[in-house]
């Protein structure tokens, strides 16, 4: 297979890949939106519980005081009836303490069921209104996921319609390169990019020169060293402007040595020269000190 086929099937197959993946990522974060949904419908029904048991709880109780209120009744009511047939002052003491008692007994459990029955009405309201919004809640739930359903059964079936076109797409292809490709997909969302005047345009770095012009050879399948995404060669707009070069533009090894020694026999000849120049120094510094001994030789004589 030419390799420019191979890098026009890669760059379909990006395309292909990366809707693949966002699909991919849409069916498994789809229920997470029912998330919130789902746990305030589980708290509601919790707080329901516990409001139905306090109602049945504050129910008993009123159920008890109506009991003890009725009987309270009675037994006022009882010696009431018996102050009819007293005989006895000791008979009218006993039934005015019995009517007395059962009077004050009825007053303390009609005030104690009254702020009970208070109570249970409001309980009962709330439940009432907790009943209706965990209705709701279920409903727009079930509609919900109803629609959520349908929406991953979509994004399923585009799904398995990409996969299809992913493996047309790559027979033929190195399964070890379609491997390295999906990888770099998944981190980038761009696995093959153009190199233009020697620059990767994925992370933009500027590549060694040799590895450029293999770039611009395609011959082979070649990763940039930097950011490790798929390579191919791309003109620049203005070809004057490029800076693309080759290596014979680069020059060698051996003429790098050239030079190295070039500069070495221009820095020998300098030493060489600064060596006479320091001689000929010296050589005069001689001269001016024999003609000063001289000159020293000629004053003693005439001194004698």
């Amino acid at each position: 297979m030419v390799m420019t086929e191979v890098f026009d099937k890669l760059k379909s197959l990006q395309d292909i890949l990366v809707k693949r993946y966002e699909l991919e990522a849409k069916i498994v974060d789809a229920p997470k939106q029912l998330g919130s949904q789902d746990e305030l419908l589980t708290r509601l029904k919790k707080e329901y519980i516990e409001k139905n048991a306090k109602y049945e709880e504050v129910r008993t109780r009123v159920l008890g005081l109506k009991a003890d209120l009725e009987a309270a009744e009675k037994q006022r009511e009882a010696g009431e009836a018996g102050m009819d047939n007293i005989t006895t002052h000791r008979e009218y003491e006993a039934l005015d303490k019995q009517i007395t008692e059962a009077t004050a007994k009825e007053q303390e459990i009609r005030k104690e069921l009254s702020v009970q029955e208070k109570e249970l009405s409001v309980l009962q309201e709330n439940l009432k209104s907790d009943e209706e919004m965990i209705k709701s809640s279920e409903d727009d739930l079930n509609k919900n996921k109803a629609a959520l359903d349908n929406e991953l059964t979509s994004f399923k079936n585009e799904l398995t319609q990409l996969k299809s076109q992913e493996e047309q797409i790559t027979t033929g292809i190195d399964q070890e390169i379609v491997y390295k490709f999906q990888r770099i997909i998944q981190r980038n969302n761009k696995g093959i990019v153009a190199v233009k005047n020697g620059v990767c345009e994925g992370c933009h770095m500027i590549l060694p020169a040799q590895f450029a012009n293999e770039v611009h050879d395609g011959e082979k399948i070649l990763f940039c060293p930097y950011c490790s995404r798929i390579l191919y060669y791309q003109e620049a707009e203005n070809e004057e402007d490029n800076n693309y070069f080759t290596m014979s533009e680069a020059g060698s090894l051996a003429d790098l040595d050239d030079d190295f020694d070039e500069e070495e026999d221009e820095e020998d000849d300098l030493i060489s020269e600064e060596s006479e120049n320091d001689d000929e120094i010296i050589d005069d510094e001689d001269d001016e000190a024999e003609f000063d001994d001289e000159e020293d030789d000629e004053d003693e004589d005439e001194n004698n």
